[in-house]
């Protein structure tokens, strides 16, 4: 049952092939002799076969397409470059005040190791208020 549904599936594209390639050949055939005017400026134009216009016409569409995808996505590499860039600042800036708030602590509690305790100083408060 396979083997039918592969064979019908190649005959069906290859009738589809065989047909646009009739169909262009046709169309080539029907088109060669035409000349047309084609307006280039004001006072200049030239006269041309209509079958090197629409060759022309298409390989221009094509390379237009070409370029505005090629800008369009160059245009998004540039956001997705200038986002990351902003993503490793900030990243950068938070690993500093993280780094810089250790030291803070640091700072803090070694100062509170090296002065004397609290006992000692009321003792001799005490000792002074006693002479």
């Amino acid at each position: 049952m396979g083997n039918l549904w592969l064979k019908i599936k190649i005959w069906t594209k290859s009738i589809l092939v065989g047909a646009l390639v009739i169909y262009a050949l046709l169309f080539m055939l029907k088109n060669s002799g035409q000349s047309v005017n084609i307006w280039w400026w004001f006072g200049y134009g030239s006269q041309t076969s209509m079958l090197v216009l629409i060759v022309v016409t298409f390989l221009a569409g094509v390379i237009g397409t070409i370029l505005v995808r090629t800008t369009l996505r160059t245009l998004r590499q540039i956001r997705d470059m200038r986002q990351q860039s902003r993503l490793d600042r900030v990243e950068r800036e938070h690993a500093d005040m993280k780094a810089k708030a250790a030291m803070l602590q640091s700072r803090t509690s070694a100062p509170a190791a090296v002065s004397p305790p609290i006992a000692d100083e009321a003792a001799s408060t005490s000792d002074q208020s006693n002479d």
